[in-house]
Protein backbone atom coordinates (compact mmCIF):
# COMPACT_ATOMS: atom_id res chain seq x y z
CA UNK A 1 0.00 0.00 0.00
CA UNK A 2 1.28 3.46 -0.90
CA UNK A 3 2.37 5.58 2.02
CA UNK A 4 0.07 8.55 2.71
CA UNK A 5 0.82 12.23 3.01
CA UNK A 6 0.54 13.24 6.67
CA UNK A 7 -0.33 16.74 7.80
CA UNK A 8 -0.29 18.17 11.30
CA UNK A 9 -3.61 19.86 12.14
CA UNK A 10 -3.87 22.45 14.91
CA UNK A 11 -6.60 24.80 13.66
CA UNK A 12 -4.25 27.75 13.13
CA UNK A 13 -4.30 29.72 9.85
CA UNK A 14 -0.84 28.35 9.01
CA UNK A 15 -2.04 24.85 9.85
CA UNK A 16 -5.06 25.13 7.55
CA UNK A 17 -2.81 26.35 4.75
CA UNK A 18 -0.66 23.28 5.37
CA UNK A 19 -3.77 21.07 5.07
CA UNK A 20 -4.58 22.54 1.66
CA UNK A 21 -0.98 22.04 0.50
CA UNK A 22 -0.97 18.47 1.79
CA UNK A 23 -4.21 17.73 -0.06
CA UNK A 24 -2.65 18.93 -3.32
CA UNK A 25 0.43 16.82 -2.70
CA UNK A 26 -1.66 13.73 -2.02
CA UNK A 27 -3.70 14.31 -5.18
CA UNK A 28 -0.58 14.81 -7.32
CA UNK A 29 1.05 11.67 -5.93
CA UNK A 30 -2.12 9.56 -6.01
CA UNK A 31 -1.92 8.62 -2.32
CA UNK A 32 -4.12 9.07 0.73
CA UNK A 33 -4.12 11.98 3.15
CA UNK A 34 -3.87 11.52 6.91
CA UNK A 35 -4.97 14.37 9.17
CA UNK A 36 -3.28 14.19 12.58
CA UNK A 37 -4.23 16.26 15.63
CA UNK A 38 -2.15 15.78 18.77
CA UNK A 39 -2.82 16.94 22.32
CA UNK A 40 0.31 17.87 24.23
CA UNK A 41 0.07 18.53 27.95
CA UNK A 42 3.59 18.51 29.38
CA UNK A 43 2.52 20.39 32.54
CA UNK A 44 -0.25 17.97 33.52
CA UNK A 45 0.71 15.26 35.99
CA UNK A 46 -2.19 12.98 36.92
CA UNK A 47 -2.36 11.91 40.57
CA UNK A 48 -0.78 8.57 41.46
CA UNK A 49 -3.13 5.73 40.70
CA UNK A 50 -5.46 8.00 38.74
CA UNK A 51 -6.72 7.16 35.25
CA UNK A 52 -4.55 8.26 32.31
CA UNK A 53 -5.50 11.50 30.61
CA UNK A 54 -7.47 11.30 27.39
CA UNK A 55 -9.10 13.94 25.15
CA UNK A 56 -12.52 12.46 25.82
CA UNK A 57 -12.09 12.50 29.61
CA UNK A 58 -10.96 16.12 29.51
CA UNK A 59 -14.00 17.15 27.49
CA UNK A 60 -11.86 18.21 24.55
CA UNK A 61 -12.76 15.49 22.10
CA UNK A 62 -15.52 17.61 20.57
CA UNK A 63 -13.11 20.47 20.06
CA UNK A 64 -10.61 18.18 18.36
CA UNK A 65 -13.31 16.70 16.17
CA UNK A 66 -14.37 20.17 15.11
CA UNK A 67 -10.80 21.13 14.25
CA UNK A 68 -10.35 18.01 12.14
CA UNK A 69 -13.76 18.44 10.50
CA UNK A 70 -12.79 21.93 9.32
CA UNK A 71 -9.44 20.59 8.08
CA UNK A 72 -11.14 17.75 6.20
CA UNK A 73 -13.57 20.20 4.61
CA UNK A 74 -10.64 22.29 3.37
CA UNK A 75 -8.86 19.20 2.06
CA UNK A 76 -11.91 17.84 0.21
CA UNK A 77 -12.48 21.20 -1.46
CA UNK A 78 -8.95 20.97 -2.86
CA UNK A 79 -8.80 17.23 -3.62
CA UNK A 80 -12.24 15.56 -3.52
CA UNK A 81 -10.87 12.31 -4.96
CA UNK A 82 -8.29 11.73 -2.22
CA UNK A 83 -8.95 9.17 0.52
CA UNK A 84 -8.80 11.06 3.83
CA UNK A 85 -8.39 9.60 7.31
CA UNK A 86 -8.26 11.30 10.72
CA UNK A 87 -6.27 10.64 13.84
CA UNK A 88 -6.59 12.21 17.31
CA UNK A 89 -3.90 11.23 19.76
CA UNK A 90 -2.44 12.32 23.08
CA UNK A 91 1.19 13.39 23.01
CA UNK A 92 3.52 16.20 22.13
CA UNK A 93 2.72 17.21 18.51
CA UNK A 94 6.36 17.16 17.46
CA UNK A 95 6.89 13.62 18.75
CA UNK A 96 3.59 12.38 17.31
CA UNK A 97 4.46 13.72 13.85
CA UNK A 98 7.97 12.31 14.04
CA UNK A 99 6.43 8.91 14.72
CA UNK A 100 3.98 9.40 11.85
CA UNK A 101 6.88 10.20 9.51
CA UNK A 102 8.07 6.60 9.75
CA UNK A 103 5.09 5.40 7.70
CA UNK A 104 4.45 8.49 5.55
CA UNK A 105 5.62 9.49 2.10
CA UNK A 106 5.65 13.16 3.13
CA UNK A 107 4.86 15.16 6.28
CA UNK A 108 3.44 18.65 5.82
CA UNK A 109 3.36 21.31 8.55
CA UNK A 110 2.76 25.04 8.75
CA UNK A 111 5.67 27.34 9.43
CA UNK A 112 4.08 28.47 12.68
CA UNK A 113 1.24 26.95 14.68
CA UNK A 114 -0.82 27.90 17.69
CA UNK A 115 2.06 27.08 20.01
CA UNK A 116 4.65 29.31 18.31
CA UNK A 117 5.85 32.44 20.06
CA UNK A 118 5.02 35.60 18.15
CA UNK A 119 8.65 36.62 17.77
CA UNK A 120 9.72 33.35 16.14
CA UNK A 121 9.96 33.10 12.35
CA UNK A 122 9.55 29.33 12.45
CA UNK A 123 7.79 27.03 14.88
CA UNK A 124 9.69 24.42 16.87
CA UNK A 125 7.65 21.58 15.34
CA UNK A 126 8.81 22.46 11.82
CA UNK A 127 12.46 22.74 12.85
CA UNK A 128 12.46 19.46 14.77
CA UNK A 129 10.73 17.51 12.01
CA UNK A 130 13.08 18.85 9.35
CA UNK A 131 15.99 17.53 11.40
CA UNK A 132 14.50 14.27 12.65
CA UNK A 133 11.70 13.26 10.27
CA UNK A 134 12.07 9.85 8.62
CA UNK A 135 10.56 11.07 5.35
CA UNK A 136 10.68 14.36 3.43
CA UNK A 137 9.18 17.26 5.39
CA UNK A 138 7.40 20.12 3.62
CA UNK A 139 7.10 23.35 5.59
CA UNK A 140 4.47 25.70 4.18
CA UNK A 141 5.67 29.28 4.26
CA UNK A 142 5.90 32.32 1.99
CA UNK A 143 3.53 32.81 -0.91
CA UNK A 144 1.92 30.18 -3.11
CA UNK A 145 2.97 30.45 -6.78
CA UNK A 146 1.81 27.43 -8.80
CA UNK A 147 3.38 28.88 -11.93
CA UNK A 148 6.88 28.94 -10.49
CA UNK A 149 9.65 26.39 -10.87
CA UNK A 150 10.85 23.78 -8.42
CA UNK A 151 14.13 25.10 -7.02
CA UNK A 152 16.74 22.50 -6.09
CA UNK A 153 19.69 23.47 -3.92
CA UNK A 154 22.52 21.30 -5.25
CA UNK A 155 25.48 20.69 -2.96
CA UNK A 156 26.92 17.57 -4.56
CA UNK A 157 27.08 15.64 -1.30
CA UNK A 158 26.09 11.95 -1.09
CA UNK A 159 23.51 12.87 1.54
CA UNK A 160 21.90 15.25 -0.94
CA UNK A 161 21.07 12.55 -3.51
CA UNK A 162 17.62 11.93 -2.03
CA UNK A 163 16.86 15.64 -2.26
CA UNK A 164 17.74 15.60 -5.95
CA UNK A 165 15.46 12.62 -6.55
CA UNK A 166 12.63 14.25 -4.61
CA UNK A 167 12.97 17.52 -6.56
CA UNK A 168 12.80 15.75 -9.94
CA UNK A 169 9.75 13.76 -8.83
CA UNK A 170 8.02 16.92 -7.59
CA UNK A 171 8.75 18.79 -10.81
CA UNK A 172 7.39 15.85 -12.82
CA UNK A 173 4.07 15.54 -10.98
CA UNK A 174 3.60 19.32 -10.86
CA UNK A 175 4.38 19.76 -14.54
CA UNK A 176 6.94 22.37 -13.57
CA UNK A 177 10.44 23.16 -14.65
CA UNK A 178 13.36 22.39 -12.36
CA UNK A 179 15.90 25.08 -11.56
CA UNK A 180 19.02 23.41 -10.16
CA UNK A 181 21.22 25.95 -8.42
CA UNK A 182 24.71 25.22 -7.17
CA UNK A 183 26.25 28.11 -5.24
CA UNK A 184 29.97 28.15 -4.62
CA UNK A 185 32.66 30.54 -3.42
CA UNK A 186 36.33 30.46 -2.50
CA UNK A 187 35.49 30.00 1.18
CA UNK A 188 33.50 26.80 0.64
CA UNK A 189 34.91 23.46 1.74
CA UNK A 190 35.57 22.31 -1.83
CA UNK A 191 37.57 25.47 -2.45
CA UNK A 192 40.01 24.39 0.25
CA UNK A 193 41.21 21.43 -1.79
CA UNK A 194 43.89 21.37 -4.46
CA UNK A 195 44.31 24.65 -6.29
CA UNK A 196 41.78 26.32 -4.04
CA UNK A 197 43.83 25.72 -0.89
CA UNK A 198 43.57 28.91 1.22
CA UNK A 199 47.29 28.57 2.04
CA UNK A 200 48.11 29.19 -1.60
CA UNK A 201 48.90 32.76 -2.58
CA UNK A 202 46.94 32.40 -5.83
CA UNK A 203 43.57 30.72 -6.31
CA UNK A 204 42.80 29.48 -9.80
CA UNK A 205 39.22 30.75 -9.97
CA UNK A 206 38.58 29.40 -13.45
CA UNK A 207 39.71 25.89 -12.53
CA UNK A 208 37.58 26.02 -9.41
CA UNK A 209 34.56 27.17 -11.42
CA UNK A 210 35.05 24.30 -13.88
CA UNK A 211 35.23 21.85 -10.99
CA UNK A 212 31.98 23.16 -9.52
CA UNK A 213 30.28 23.02 -12.93
CA UNK A 214 31.37 19.40 -13.28
CA UNK A 215 29.94 18.67 -9.84
CA UNK A 216 26.59 20.18 -10.84
CA UNK A 217 26.48 18.28 -14.14
CA UNK A 218 27.41 14.94 -12.59
CA UNK A 219 24.85 15.33 -9.81
CA UNK A 220 22.00 15.94 -12.23
CA UNK A 221 22.90 13.56 -15.08
CA UNK A 222 21.42 10.26 -13.77
CA UNK A 223 18.18 11.91 -12.66
CA UNK A 224 17.71 13.74 -15.96
CA UNK A 225 18.00 10.38 -17.67
CA UNK A 226 15.28 9.01 -15.39
CA UNK A 227 12.95 12.01 -15.88
CA UNK A 228 13.69 13.16 -19.44
CA UNK A 229 10.48 15.20 -19.69
CA UNK A 230 11.43 17.49 -16.82
CA UNK A 231 12.84 20.73 -18.22
CA UNK A 232 16.01 21.48 -16.25
CA UNK A 233 17.83 24.78 -16.00
CA UNK A 234 21.30 24.53 -14.48
CA UNK A 235 22.60 27.60 -12.72
CA UNK A 236 26.10 27.92 -11.28
CA UNK A 237 26.38 30.92 -8.96
CA UNK A 238 29.50 32.34 -7.35
CA UNK A 239 28.12 34.01 -4.27
CA UNK A 240 27.31 33.55 -0.59
CA UNK A 241 25.26 30.37 -0.44
CA UNK A 242 22.34 31.20 1.85
CA UNK A 243 21.45 34.66 0.45
CA UNK A 244 21.70 33.39 -3.14
CA UNK A 245 19.28 30.52 -2.55
CA UNK A 246 16.84 32.70 -0.61
CA UNK A 247 16.83 35.21 -3.46
CA UNK A 248 16.30 32.43 -6.03
CA UNK A 249 13.24 31.24 -4.08
CA UNK A 250 11.36 34.44 -5.04
CA UNK A 251 10.36 32.89 -8.36
CA UNK A 252 9.86 29.29 -7.19
CA UNK A 253 6.79 27.35 -6.10
CA UNK A 254 8.87 25.00 -3.97
CA UNK A 255 12.44 24.84 -2.69
CA UNK A 256 14.03 21.43 -2.11
CA UNK A 257 17.17 21.04 0.00
CA UNK A 258 19.01 18.28 1.77
CA UNK A 259 19.02 18.33 5.56
CA UNK A 260 22.81 18.59 5.66
CA UNK A 261 25.23 19.70 3.00
CA UNK A 262 28.88 19.07 2.30
CA UNK A 263 30.14 21.63 4.80
CA UNK A 264 28.01 20.72 7.83
CA UNK A 265 29.43 19.48 11.11
CA UNK A 266 29.06 15.73 11.52
CA UNK A 267 26.92 15.97 14.65
CA UNK A 268 24.36 18.33 13.15
CA UNK A 269 21.14 16.86 11.77
CA UNK A 270 20.07 20.12 10.12
CA UNK A 271 22.58 22.26 8.25
CA UNK A 272 22.80 26.03 8.14
CA UNK A 273 21.57 26.27 4.53
CA UNK A 274 18.41 24.27 5.13
CA UNK A 275 17.78 26.20 8.35
CA UNK A 276 18.15 29.52 6.52
CA UNK A 277 15.69 28.41 3.83
CA UNK A 278 13.18 27.24 6.43
CA UNK A 279 13.30 30.64 8.11
CA UNK A 280 13.60 32.99 5.14
CA UNK A 281 12.60 31.37 1.81
CA UNK A 282 9.85 33.11 -0.13
CA UNK A 283 7.95 29.89 -0.85
CA UNK A 284 7.34 26.46 0.75
CA UNK A 285 10.45 24.43 1.59
CA UNK A 286 10.95 20.66 1.47
CA UNK A 287 13.82 19.27 3.51
CA UNK A 288 14.94 15.76 2.56
CA UNK A 289 17.24 13.77 4.80
CA UNK A 290 19.80 11.38 3.41
CA UNK A 291 19.96 7.71 4.28
CA UNK A 292 20.49 7.05 8.00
Amino acid sequence: MAKPVVVGVDGSPAGLQAVETAAREAALSGVGLRLVHAFGWPSIHPPPGGPPWSPAAAGLRELADGTLAEAEQRARAIAPQVDITREITAGEPVMVLERESRTASLVVVGSRGLGAFGSLLLGSTAVHLAAHGRCPVLVVRGRADPAGCVLLAVDGSPAGERAVEFAFAEAAVRGAGLLAVHVWNTRSERAHEGRGDPLSLVIDIEALREEEQRLLDETLAPWQARWPRVAVERRLVCSRIRPALIEASRDAQLVVAGARGRGGFTGLLLGSVSQALLHHAHCPVAVVRGQD
